[in-house]
């Protein structure tokens, strides 16, 4: 069959443009070999925070090339083969000319992007299938997940016995590893949250995390304002390999990221991930919180953050349970982030899970309470007849910072349940088993600005589908052990620039060894239909959606890779005018329903 042209069936105008534009992106990133692009307008004049990159595990001899330029040594990151350093912007270029030098870049900041006011209860445990689960006895028990965020809180419903280890890794004066912020504590209530306090026959509903007995290792990162650094996630990652088999880590949890400055192949960041993804931890990472972001023309596409475009990690979008446990009514949140990446067209995210208006744990003296008083749950939404005063000890926030954790949580207790599997048969059994048949369009309005956005379930903006506990548990399909198997699949042109393809590689995602329509099978048969001198055209799961980029069932757009406007990929930057500092990171943004 031949592919058919990129084009949206629904709106009526080519796509052509902007699968021609995505390739423009990659040139205009494309920077000095060894020097990030954003210390391109650094004044030479003053100090600048970096990360160097070297091409082995470094020494005193290595961080003496930066003394001997005027340098400091900030954090030594040897398991990375780098250092974080402050040194002269003007002697940049002459370590970069080094040939033990593999690639400098700034010390970048890095947020969580959560907020959120509270409106009904989420229902997040029954649309993902949470249940199925716990009635088989899994729960988490022996698997480590580490929490790499702005630390954990003493609250109730996480008892100190599930915090098996904490570290401070932001330099402050106390030490301390507690949450000041709020928003780690938020996250690990997603993942381990024991329900405590709304447990009993007085209460109406229970919060309890996906994974509620696994065991917590709290890496704190963001400080009392929910901001971090490059470095400082970095060592936190080296840290978690360093307690693998202390602790049993199986599991990373990173809800938090920053803007894309250069391939994933030199990001820093990306780096970090895959590092710990080839030691055998599941990394899962947060998309991010700019599907609304609209400043280069983009309706919200290509807007994933680093380092979410990683291909070996399992990035993760946020949904909209709509305030029902019924699935199907849910819809894409509007602030997710959407694909394909930049610079590399990594397609991501790779599934999606719940954000929005999610429910989890606080303490109300956290940095995040006191900026937005009013999102705190009231009592009456699980005290039978309780008052309407605010909780004490739950919160409601928003963002993919939110849907992260429920992905962690799933794959504890995959771990639990088949200890032996690999990183990549975790993702790749995720992926496969997500729920397809999602909402293919829907209207979204912002309750307070009345603003609306228009959002299709593409496979740029849910990936492989809806996390299902459920139906990842009861696959028993294995895709290849080996590293790098679940690579995430990269977008591109044919050579007559028409049509949006696949690259397979050696990936079961992106390979020709996996269908991920409606009758998902692992062979050696090609099941994606159209196939192209290696590169499938996207897929779907109809009678024509062989060359479709869509998920659903719908033959109206079995061609169409989006279901509404244009993806405009572009070539400018989407983070906006201060980019260029640096200073742009996750910004929080406050997601209505």
């Amino acid at each position: 069959m031949k592919p058919k042209k990129c084009r949206s069936a629904m709106w009526g105008r080519t796509l052509l443009t902007s699968c021609v534009l995505i390739l423009g992106a990659s040139l205009a990133y494309a920077g000095s070999a060894k020097v990030s692009n954003d210390l391109s307008g650094v004044k030479s004049s003053g100090q600048v925070d970096v990360i160097v990159q070297y091409n082995q595990v470094p020494t005193a001899y290595h961080h003496q090339k930066v003394f001997n330029r005027g340098g400091t040594l900030k954090r030594d990151l040897g398991q990375f083969k780098g250092g974080a350093y402050t040194m002269p912007a003007a002697a940049l270029a002459d370590l970069a000319a080094d040939p033990e030098v593999i690639y400098i870049s700034p010390d970048r900041p890095v947020k969580g992007a959560s907020s959120g006011p509270n409106a009904v209860n989420d229902f997040h445990i029954a649309t993902i299938n949470a249940p199925a689960a716990w009635a088989e006895g899994l729960n988490g028990i022996g698997i480590g997940v580490a929490v790499i965020d702005s630390g954990i809180a003493p609250v109730p419903d996480l008892p100190t016995n599930n915090i098996v280890y904490s570290q401070d890794f932001t330099g402050s004066t106390s030490g301390s590893a507690s949450d000041q912020y709020g928003h780690g504590t938020h996250v690990a209530g997603i993942i381990a949250g024991n329900g405590r306090k709304s447990t009993g026959s007085a209460y109406s509903y229970t919060f309890m995390g996906i994974a509620h007995k696994a065991n917590l290792i709290n890496l704190r990162v963001l400080d009392q304002n929910g901001a971090g650094t490059d470095s400082e996630v970095i060592a936190a990652i080296q840290a978690a390999i360093q307690l693998q088999s202390t602790y049993n880590i199986r599991v990373i949890n990173l809800s938090l990221g920053r803007p894309m400055w250069e391939s994933y192949t030199v990001d820093p960041l990306c780096q970090a991930v895959e590092q710990a993804w080839k030691s055998g931890i599941v990394v899962v990472v947060a998309a991010g919180n700019y599907g609304r972001d609209n400043n280069a023309g983009t309706n919200g596409y290509g807007t994933i953050t680093a380092p979410g475009n990683d291909p070996y990690v399992i990035t993760v979008g946020a949904m909209n349970t709509m305030g029902t446990p019924d699935r199907t009514d849910d819809v894409p949140a509007s602030y997710s982030s959407k694909g394909p990446s930049l610079i590399d067209q990594v397609i991501k995210p790779d599934l999606v899970a719940p954000g929005n208006l999610i429910d989890s744990l606080y303490t109300p003296a956290e940095t995040l309470n006191q900026e937005n008083p009013g999102y705190e749950i009231p009592d009456s939404l699980y005290i039978t007849n309780g008052p309407v005063s605010p909780s004490a000890y739950y919160y409601a926030l928003s963002g993919t910072s939110m849907a992260a954790p429920m992905v962690s949580g799933a794959a504890a207790l995959l771990l639990e349940q088949t200890p032996t599997l690999t990183p990549d048969q975790v993702k790749a059994r995720l992926m496969k088993t997500a729920f397809k048949n999602l909402v293919q369009s829907a209207v979204v309005t912002d309750s307070t600005t009345g603003q609306t956005f228009d959002e299709q379930a593409d496979i740029f903006t849910v990936g492989a589908g809806y996390l299902d506990i459920q139906a990842a548990l009861a696959s028993t399909d294995l895709a290849p052990s080996a590293v790098g198997s679940a690579l995430s699949p990269i977008a591109k042109i044919d050579s007559s620039g028409d049509v949006v393809l696949l690259v397979n590689g050696s990936s079961v995602l992106g390979g020709n060894s996996v269908l991920w329509g409606s009758s998902v099978l692992w062979g050696s048969s090609v099941l994606w239909g159209s196939n192209v001198a290696g590169q499938s055209v996207l897929w779907g799961s109809s009678t024509l959606t062989g060359d479709s980029v869509l998920w659903g069932s719908s033959e109206d757009q079995s061609d169409s890779v989006l279901w509404g406007s244009s993806v405009l990929w572009g070539s400018s930057v989407l983070w906006g005018s201060s980019t260029s500092t640096g200073k742009l990171a996750l910004q929080s943004d406050k997601p209505k329903r």
